[in-house]
């Protein structure tokens, strides 16, 4: 059994929560453009100030979701 990735962008400030949310978005549409498999697509609010988008990938598919989307930190889910 694979082991699965959340790769994660960190946004801050008052409009960190919008920001995410927005960005969720965007992953969905690289995720469907380009015909890529993904477990979760969701925020995590740490404080008002500080919220983290995220996407759950399989470890096979991680470097092509870190190499084009650039996230800024990743973790073993």
């Amino acid at each position: 059994m694979s082991r699965k990735i959340k790769l994660l962008w960190d946004f801050r400030g008052p409009d960190a929560l919008e920001t995410a949310k927005h960005h969720t978005v965007h992953l969905k549409e690289f995720a469907t453009l380009e015909n890529l498999n993904y477990h979760q697509i969701d925020i995590q609010e740490k404080n008002p100030m500080l919220v983290a988008a995220f996407i759950t990938v399989e470890e096979k598919d991680m470097k092509i979701f870190r190499d084009a989307l650039k996230p800024q930190r990743g973790e073993i889910a």
